[in-house]
């Protein structure tokens, strides 16, 4: 399988109130928030990508009465924005993001574009934070009118544009803005739900990214927590790892989380039950003659350098299968289940015998 090219990425909020800065703001808060987005953008930049994706919601700006879309890429080479005195900035690349666009149409998905979308909050206060200055690629996600995408249509997104880079041969990092739980213009906004925000997180932070796909449009919306499909695409595209920052910043209105991926090299981890490889093919089927078959099992009772010479084995393995060394031969790779039984199966004849 071809190794992906995502090479990182980050999990960000986006409140406004981080630029706006009104009074019933928690300042200690919002200066942490802002000291972790830092220290995530300064180990991500490191990573000297050829390739940023911002996957981001659309406040109810341009994709609503419209148009709305699940998904919309952004193919022309440049979006600005405004918002609070500031203005935003960045260069896209668009030509990437056709490329996108036509793999993703291949991939049974099929994203709007756009040219002219600009940025709003949702990925001016995430990127300002990371201290990106490259080129960002935005898709934007429909959090916020029904229908939205499944969490596990989001994931899918995700994984598809992961395999869609890693084509073009692009080190890419993946971000996405948004959550956790808040209310924006509800009669819920003072109360986000906290407990249900740390649950989570601690699934996300042992590396179980595809718990997401698992949460229904209902929860979602019960919980205050419909930007977290951002989250999801973001999921797909990183896959199953541990962060190496988590970050939980609660306010009396939002609860802030930060989560920042900077290797995502495979674990080594080595299964319990292999595959069997074609070296270990006639060591495995001679345990498996001990463990099933009562005439080959008191062939080797009654012989076993003879039931090994039936066999093409290395000299290693002939002399394990010999001794019935167990965790020599799983040490081998030999799938443990077999030698486990042919053992149980041996030591039944050896009490028999006494």
């Amino acid at each position: 399988m071809t190794r992906s090219t995502v090479i990182g990425g980050a999990m960000l909020p986006h409140a406004p109130q981080f630029f706006t800065m009104p009074d019933t703001e928690d300042k200690q808060v919002i200066q942490a928030v802002r000291e972790v987005a830092a220290n995530i953008g300064e180990r991500l930049r490191a990573l000297q990508p050829d390739l940023w994706i911002m996957f981001s919601n659309d406040h109810a700006e341009q994709f609503f009465h419209h148009a709305a879309p699940p998904f919309t890429i952004h193919v022309g080479g440049e979006a600005s924005g405004h918002f609070a005195g500031r203005d935003f900035h960045w260069k896209v690349p668009g030509e990437i993001g056709l490329q996108l666009v036509r793999s993703l149409y291949d991939q049974n998905f099929d994203p709007a574009f756009t040219s002219t979308a600009k940025i709003d909050y949702a990925i001016g206060i995430p990127l300002t934070h990371l201290g990106v200055t490259d080129p960002v690629l935005p898709i934007y996600v429909n959090a916020y009118l029904p229908p939205q995408p499944s969490m596990e249509r989001c994931y899918a997104f995700g994984q598809a544009v992961a395999r869609a880079v890693t084509a073009m041969g692009l080190r890419t990092v993946i971000l996405a803005s948004g959550g956790m739980s808040h209310f924006p213009g509800t009669d819920r906004y003072g109360n986000p739900e906290l407990a249900w925000d740390i649950e989570l997180l601690k699934s996300l932070t042992d590396g179980r990214l595809k718990s997401l796909i698992g949460i229904s449009a209902e929860e979602l919306d019960r919980t205050g927590n419909i930007e977290l499909r951002c989250w999801a695409c973001a999921a797909g595209a990183l896959g199953e790892h541990r962060p190496d920052i988590v970050s939980m910043n609660p306010s009396w209105h939002h609860n802030y989380a930060s989560l920042g991926w900077f290797d995502l090299k495979k674990a080594d981890e080595t299964p319990h039950y292999p595959s069997i490889t074609p070296e270990l093919v006639q060591l495995v089927t001679a345990l498996h003659a001990i463990a099933h078959q009562p005439a080959d099992r008191e062939a080797w009772f009654a012989n076993p350098a003879a039931f090994a010479d039936r066999y093409r084995l290395s000299p290693d393995q002939r002399e394990a299968l010999i001794a019935l060394d167990v965790p020599r031969m799983v040490a081998m790779g030999a799938h443990p289940l077999v030698p486990f039984l042919a053992n149980m199966q041996v030591e039944r004849l050896r009490r028999a015998a006494k």
